[in-house]
């Protein structure tokens, strides 16, 4: 008699909540269709009108998990499950989540002003926390630098965000400068003229901003010359090294 009374519990409860269920996994599996198509439409609006790739990237996963929430939320609820404590547990998990994490989510919101204001992007060179290097990739926590001697170096965005960054990529022209020392034995006119006809001669410096060529300083034992010439900002180091060479027989110390 128990047994039959048990089974005719559980029949009740499967048509009782049958539909129920039915509908939870119909809402479920449309809504994993859905905001699939929903992210991945989004995506390609955003490459369309040539949104940098770390910001679609991003933005694509905001919206991807929140549609995701919303779904879960959505299905339990269809369930009979109560989704208002639900939510009120889900924000005071947050809310303990941000507290311990408040490093990272600095970083994280560090990462989101760089996206959006764009210092640096994607193969500039950059020198910021005593670090140069070109800029590799740019997440969402850190971004990653390749140092001149090939090592790898992650910089948190919080960092980034909040410090000074020198850019040597943004503007298309730089200046290079150049010392070189002689002692006083020289003939100061005479090596002027002869750094301006090396420069002159160089096919990779620029006519404007004008060459400057002067004396910097003097010390006890030797006149330091100057000069300051510009470049295209791809070219910046073969002229230093270039000019330095060819200067190299003005140098007396």
């Amino acid at each position: 008699m128990e047994f039959q009374t048990y089974l005719n519990t559980i029949k009740d409860l499967i048509f009782d909540y049958s539909p129920k269920v039915a509908v939870a996994l119909l809402i479920l599996f449309g809504g994993l269709w859905l905001t699939s198509f929903i992210t991945k439409t989004a995506k390609k609006l955003m490459t369309k009108r040539n949104v940098e790739i770390t910001l679609t990237n991003f933005l694509g996963n905001i919206i991807f998990w929140t549609l995701r929430t919303m779904l879960f939320i959505t299905v339990i609820s269809k369930l009979g499950v109560e989704t208002s404590s639900f939510v009120a547990i889900l924000g005071a998990a947050g809310l303990a989540v941000g507290l311990s994490l408040q490093g990272s989510l600095s970083n994280f919101a560090g990462g989101i002003l760089i996206i959006l204001f764009k210092p640096f992007r994607v193969g500039d060179t950059i020198e910021v926390q005593g670090e140069q290097g070109s800029v590799a990739e740019i997440l969402i926590f850190s971004t990653k630098m390749i140092t001149s001697n090939n090592q790898v170096v992650y910089i948190p965005n919080g960092m980034l965000s909040n410090g000074k960054i020198k850019n040597h990529s943004q503007l298309s022209t730089r200046r290079v400068d150049i010392d070189i020392i002689t002692n006083y034995k020289s003939d100061v006119t005479d090596i002027k003229n002869k750094i301006a006809a090396i420069i002159n001669q160089h096919p990779l410096i620029l006519k404007e901003p004008k060459t400057d060529v002067f004396i910097n300083n003097f010390t006890e034992t030797s006149i330091h010359f100057s000069a300051r010439v510009w470049t295209e900002n791809a070219h910046h180091m073969q002229v230093k090294s270039d000019i330095l060479e060819q200067c190299k027989d003005l140098v007396r110390i």
